[in-house]
C-alpha cells in the first residue's frame, strides 16, 4: 500500500511578542470554528494575532481580536474581520483556563495559528503571566549577550 504523504504545519500567524510580554506556561493545542471565507483567507496566509487574546464566557472559551482580513473573492457571503471565534477545547481544558485566569490573574495568550497536517486550522494558546518592566529588560539583556557571544565565538573559530 503506498504511504500517504504528510503535510507540514503551515504557520499563518505567529505572535512573537507573546514571549516577550508573558512568561508563558502550559501551551494547548485547541481548534478554532471558523466560517468558510475565514479558512480561505488563512490560506493565502493573511492573519494576526499579535493583539488577540482570548476569555471565557458561559463555559466556552473565545478568540477576541483576531484579525483575519476578509476574503476578496467571496463579494457578499464575507465574515467581519475582527469577529469572537470561538476555541475548539475539552470541557476539563476549559475548566482548567478558566480557574487559571479567575484565581492566579493570568492571561490566556495565543501564539501561533496553523493548519495542522490533516489541513484544520488549530490555534497554539497558553496561559501566560504580564512580566514587570525589569522582567523585560532582562530578557533583552539576556538575548544582547547571547547575540553579542555568538558573535565572538564565529571570530574565535
Amino acid at each position: 500500500m503506498a504511504e500517504k504523504k504528510e503535510r507540514p504545519r503551515k504557520i499563518v500567524a505567529d505572535n512573537r511578542k507573546a514571549r516577550f510580554n508573558y512568561e508563558i506556561g502550559e501551551v494547548i493545542e485547541a481548534g478554532i470554528a471558523l466560517t468558510g471565507t475565514e479558512v480561505k483567507s488563512l490560506r493565502n496566509g493573511r492573519a494576526a494575532i499579535a493583539e488577540s487574546y482570548a476569555d471565557a464566557k458561559n463555559g466556552e472559551i473565545w478568540l477576541i481580536n483576531a484579525n483575519i482580513p476578509e476574503y476578496l473573492q467571496a463579494s457578499r457571503f464575507n465574515h467581519a474581520p475582527k469577529r469572537p471565534r470561538k476555541l475548539l477545547l475539552h470541557k476539563r481544558q476549559i475548566r482548567k483556563l478558566a480557574a487559571a485566569v479567575e484565581r492566579e490573574g493570568m492571561t490566556i495568550v495565543p501564539l501561533r495559528l496553523f493548519f495542522n497536517e490533516k489541513g484544520r486550522a488549530k490555534i497554539d494558546i497558553a496561559l501566560g503571566r504580564g512580566k514587570k518592566l525589569h522582567d523585560k529588560r532582562e530578557t533583552e539583556k539576556k538575548r544582547s549577550w547571547d547575540r553579542e557571544r555568538g558573535r565572538l565565538m564565529r571570530l574565535k573559530g
